[in-house]
């Protein structure tokens, strides 16, 4: 991974930006030498959120299975059923 100063930053986004877009690398941007911020391509950050949602979806479907909070298909039809009049 790329690391840049926040001065690189200030002094030359457009040119950051362009090489991000080629590479499709993320960028850690530094202050005073300590990590500060990320620069991702935006097709790259909308697929990470997507898969976070798709991974928070789980977990709360196997926090669901182990608090017992389940049916048989014919319970969810019922409940489907209900909530499609």
């Amino acid at each position: 991974m790329r690391t840049e100063v926040v001065t690189t930053l200030k002094r030359q986004a457009t040119k950051l930006l362009a090489d991000l877009h080629e590479t499709k690398e993320p960028i850690l941007i530094t202050e005073h030498g300590q990590p500060s911020a990320y620069l991702l391509d935006v097709t790259d950050y909308e697929l990470m959120v997507e898969r976070m949602k798709i991974l928070e979806g789980i977990t709360k479907g196997e926090q669901a299975i182990r608090d017992g909070r389940v049916m048989d298909m014919e319970q969810a039809k019922d409940k489907m059923s209900k909530w499609l009049k």
